[in-house]
């Protein structure tokens, strides 16, 4: 079963700082056309627990909630099984599994062994990232970590939304390996990445979106003009 019912969605990221302006976030949202589920992480998680969070966003509505905790998949391989264990309340879970192959293998194993969903990223939004950039990440790492997750089922994946010709490249990858993959992209609008960049050249995709939504004077009417994009 995917993730999200709809092919093509917004998933606004609740990047905010108290359980009242992420209930300001949902109620204004849970009802527009075109949101597909709503991504947690380290912000409201760390202070307020992922219970309360997940409680509060289950006021509104039954959507999925992704857990994204900046960035997962980061530790030895005998801790994925924990992660999962602390996650189990979120409908899935983000790993970025830049600790190496053995990590990655464990942590999707777990992942898998507890029924959780798994979304693997392998390229960040940022700038000096990968090497040939000036970052730390060797510049196929990436790649190997795409092709190691579609060897063991993942079907779900995030690529760089501002970086539109690497995010096909990694997509046409995996899409090599194999069948109806979907796709999920940070980097949007305030980051600099379009909408439609990815919209219009993938089948099952997923852009998600933070500041432009929830820092917005009108937030429903923010996700309804974004939404249109897709």
């Amino acid at each position: 079963m995917p993730i999200i019912k709809l092919k093509k969605s917004i998933i606004p990221s609740c990047d905010v700082d108290s359980l009242e302006k992420l209930s300001k976030l949902v109620k204004s949202t849970c009802s527009v056309k075109g949101i597909g589920a709503y991504k947690i992480g380290f912000e409201l998680v760390i202070p307020f627990g992922m219970e309360r969070v997940i409680r509060t966003i289950r006021k509104y509505t039954k959507l999925p909630i992704i857990y994204d905790h900046q960035k997962a998949g980061t530790d030895i391989p005998e801790m994925g099984a924990k992660f999962m264990e602390a996650c189990k309340l979120a409908d899935a879970v983000i790993l970025f599994p830049q600790a190496g192959p053995e990590t990655e293998a464990a942590w999707i194993k777990s992942a898998q062994q507890s029924k959780m969903n798994v979304i693997i990223g392998g390229e960040m939004t940022h700038q000096a990232f990968l090497k040939e950039a000036g970052g730390f990440i060797d510049d196929n790492a990436p790649r190997r970590i795409y092709g190691i997750a579609a060897s063991m089922g993942v079907t779900d994946f995030v690529i760089p939304g501002n970086k539109p010709e690497k995010a096909l490249e990694y997509a046409n990858i995996i899409k090599n390996k194999i069948k109806n993959p979907v796709f999920y992209s940070p980097g949007l609008i305030a980051q600099g990445g379009n909408i439609s960049d990815l919209a219009k050249k993938l089948d099952s995709w997923h852009a998600i979106i933070g500041r432009a939504i929830y820092e917005a004077k009108d937030i429903k009417k923010a996700a309804e003009e974004l939404a249109k994009n897709l």
